[in-house]
């Protein structure tokens, strides 16, 4: 992943990553098919942790969210969610499985054009 988020140690993006190469597809949209991963990621996370959070604890959040102060923002995190470390894998997870699940759908439908 390009940018460094506060939530960068909890993904492995090398499956997308070799799923995103073996695409026949042009350099630069596979690199703009990953930076659409990485936003979609971050959204993702963002809704999950807003969803959890009162509307002030929300306004802390989002300060050190936007500061870049990581050590703050989980700090904020572990007290304010139970198990905010699972919750935020489980996200990612979710939707590395819905983009992998895309990407062997598009690779279904290449090889059945490819036989027409």
């Amino acid at each position: 992943m390009k940018h460094k988020h506060f939530y960068s140690h909890l993904i492995q993006s090398t499956d997308i990553t070799l799923e995103i190469a073996e695409l026949d597809i042009q350099k630069q949209e596979r690199v703009n098919l990953l930076s659409l991963f990485e936003v979609n990621i971050h959204a993702s996370v963002v809704s999950a942790v807003l969803d959890e959070l009162s509307p002030e604890d929300k306004k802390i959040f989002l300060k050190h969210l936007s500061e870049g102060n990581h050590k703050k923002l989980w700090q904020h995190l572990n007290q304010k969610i139970k198990n905010a470390n699972r919750k935020i894998e489980n996200t990612i997870k979710r939707v590395k499985k819905e983009l992998l699940e895309d990407i062997q759908e598009a690779k279904k439908l290449k090889k059945k054009s490819k036989s027409f």
